[in-house]
Parts: structure tokens; C-alpha cells; sequence
């Protein structure tokens, strides 16, 4: 039985499902509120200067997971990237992840591996046995001074609050490396497309049974008719913000052009809490199998989203899970929707991990549909 399916998004999520479930013969339409596809991953070329824009800031992809990385390199070519991320704290400049490099340019000594965790290990708060926060985790994992040179400050501006109020597990995705590997990710597969992930998105989505429409914004009536609803959009805005709108943390950005290299690398953290801005980042680094005379940068702000701001990080502090809870259970009531991505399960995603999660809906959808059972309001749960 071939189904009319309605997918809100075309970000990596609703493009990743409307091509699978295109494929097995099912008719997709596609509804985006903005007037281009690939979400906040979307790219462009820079008019005055020909750079390839990460327009809603820097997206790299990395992944252990080789079926994913197959399904990407399908549709764009791929250049081997390899991220590389610098920090200014206390007039000097740093890698990141703290790594062997980091260490002893910190503390001004030549150790060895061991010899500096053993250093890390002497600093460490050992009064703290199962940490409770991420002051806790990092004053637990690395001691007070290099939490107080890179991670207190910039923690304080990228989420706007105390670290001592955020989780633990946020500074679990920084290990400490005892060697002097400076390569910000671990993964196996890591790369760039060569021109853009908006032009990778747009090939997933070129199936003659997909009708994408543009500059629609999502209303219910644009689910009459349909045998199943895709959602990626935010899980509360489903609902009309009813009982409340979760939170997020938003982005500014502030453009400018440089000749020639303003700073030699893609990204340049500020650790510093006297610094507004986050990061800078330089966007011609992203692509460095071209070209350009003059530079695009950007530098980052981040703060608490508005209502009409673009929501990037989901805080879920405790008011937004209670919140959210309440969401969900509604959700599990009801038929006819799946809530998916980072804004519908109310997660932050890695792009790999986008795709997986749409590839497991698209199946689980197609499995369920075969013997004729309902389809959950989620495959993977947000709780």
C-alpha cells in the first residue's frame, strides 16, 4: 500500500526519511519554513568573496558509524577534514581537547604521557567521588586551573549559567588526551562535503516521489489528507506552546571580511568570561582544497533564545525536563505523528547521529505499516 506522507523540515531528519520512504513507493511532501533546505547545516558561497559559508555555524562530519557514512558519501564527495580547534586563555593560545601539548605548554614542563597523568591526577579534586555537575566533573577530571584557563569562563557564556548548574555529562564529550593528538573528534570517518551539505541534502531529496515546497510553514490543515505526519520541527510548537515553551540557547553572529587569513584556523575559542563572544571562526578553513583571496568570519554570542530566534542548543536543565515530560506523555497519547531530530525529541545531535535516528524511523515505519500497526510518536525516545 503506497501512503501520502507529510514530512515538516527538510534538515537532515525529514530528507533522510522522504527519501527512504520514497524509494519503497510512498508519495512525500516536504514543507520548510525557510527558503532552503539542510536546516541549520545549510551552506552557501559567500557573494563578496567567494568563500562556502556555514551559514548557521560550523558543521563537521564525524562518525564511527560506516552505514551512515556510506549513506552520505552516496550522494556528495567527501574530503578527509580533519578539526582542529585552538583557545586563547590567559594571553596565549591552546589546543583543544586538553592533550599532552596543552599540559605542559599550561604548566611550562616537558612530561611524558604518564608523567602527566600522574600531574592531572595530583591536581584532580579527589574530594569529589561521583560528581554532581560539570564544575564537579571537570574540578574532578583535570583540577581547578585548567577548569578556571579553558572551560569555566567559555561554559559560562555558551549556556548562561554557573557551570555548577549543569550537568556532568556535558563535559564527558571533552576527554583529556595524554598524547599529542590535537584532532578535536575521535571518530573513524571524518570529513568534508565538497560543496556543502545544503547541496548534499538537495540530492537526498531528488527522488521523483518527493515535492518539496519552500517558505511553507507548517499549519495542521497541511496534515489533512495524510496517512502519517514526520515532525521535526519543535516538539512544543506541535502543541502550540500550551503549557509552556521549552528552552534553548541561540546564536549571533557577527560578519566580517579580511584579506588574506585573519586568523589560521577554522575555529578560535575564548575562554575568557570577560570576552562576549564564544568563538571565531574563519570559514574558508572549513574548505581547504580551495582557494580564496579574502576571508569570512564570524564571531559567536550565544544567549537565551526569543520566540522568534533560531533554537540551536536545547538546555534541559530541571524545568525543561519536567516540561518536557509532559510533552511526551501527550505524545504517546495520540496517532498519525513521529517526532523526530534535534528540535521534535528535544536532544542534542551530531549530524551522524540525526541520520541514524531517521534511518531507524523510516524503517521502524515501514516495518509497522507492513503489519499494519501503528506508528509510535517516537523511535527514539527524547527522556
Amino acid at each position: 500500500m503506497k501512503l501520502r506522507l507529510l514530512i515538516v523540515g527538510a534538515g537532515l531528519s525529514g530528507a533522510v526519511i522522504a527519501r527512504h520512504l520514497a524509494e519503497l513507493g510512498h508519495h512525500i511532501t516536504v514543507v520548510e519554513q525557510r527558503n532552503h533546505v539542510a536546516g541549520n547545516c545549510h551552506c552557501a558561497r559567500d557573494a563578496e568573496t567567494g568563500v562556502l559559508v556555514h551559514v548557521y555555524g560550523p558543521h563537521i562530519f564525524h562518525t564511527d558509524d560506516v552505514e551512515v557514512w556510506d549513506y552520505v558519501n552516496r550522494f556528495a564527495k567527501f574530503h578527509p577534514f580533519k578539526h582542529r580547534v585552538k583557545t586563547i586563555s590567559g594571553g596565549q593560545v591552546f589546543s583543544l581537547p586538553v592533550n599532552l601539548h596543552t599540559i605542559n605548554q599550561f604548566f611550562g614542563t616537558t612530561l611524558s604521557p604518564q608523567e602527566a597523568a600522574d600531574l592531572l591526577a595530583q591536581k584532580a579534586d579527589k574530594t569529589i567521588t561521583i560528581p554532581q555537575n560539570f564544575a564537579q566533573q571537570a574540578l574532578r577530571m583535570i583540577g581547578p586551573q585548567l577548569y578556571e584557563a579553558f572551560f569555566k569562563g567559555y561554559t559560562q557564556k555558551q549556556w548562561g549559567v554557573d557551570p555548577a548548574e549543569l550537568p556532568a555529562a556535558i563535559l564527558k564529550r571533552l576527554p583529556v588526551r595524554f598524547s599529542y593528538d590535537d584532532n578535536y573528534f575521535f571518530h573513524t570517518f571524518q570529513g568534508m562535503p565538497e560543496h556543502g551539505y545544503t547541496q548534499l541534502v538537495t540530492h537526498i531529496l531528488d527522488h521523483p516521489n518527493i515535492k518539496v515546497h519552500l517558505n511553507t510553514a507548517f499549519t495542521q490543515a497541511l496534515a489533512a489528507g495524510c496517512d502519517h505526519v514526520f515532525y521535526s520541527g519543535p516538539i512544543d510548537a506541535w502543541y502550540g506552546y500550551d503549557i509552556g515553551r521549552l528552552g534553548y540557547r541561540t546564536l549571533d553572529f557577527e560578519r566580517f571580511t579580511h584579506q588574506g587569513d585573519y586568523q589560521g584556523c577554522a575555529v578560535m575559542n575564548y575562554a575568557s568570561a570577560d570576552v562576549p563572544w564564544t568563538r571565531i571562526t574563519e570559514h574558508k578553513h572549513f574548505a581547504p582544497w580551495e582557494s580564496h583571496a579574502a576571508s569570512v568570519v564570524y564571531r559567536e554570542v550565544s544567549r537565551p533564545c526569543g520566540i522568534d530566534d533560531i533554537p540551536y542548543y536545547p538546555i534541559r536543565l530541571t524545568k525543561e525536563q519536567a516540561l518536557l515530560q509532559q510533552y511526551v506523555a501527550r505524545a504517546d497519547e495520540g496517532r498519525g505523528v513521529t517526532f523526530v531530530g534535534r528540535l521534535g525529541t528535544y536532544r542534542y545531535l551530531d549530524m551522524d547521529l540525526t541520520i541514524r535516528d531517521a534511518m531507524d524511523a523510516a524503517r521502524h515505519f515501514a516495518n509497522v505499516t507492513a503489519k499494519g500497526e501503528p506508528m509510535p510518536a517516537f523511535v527514539v525516545r527524547p527522556l
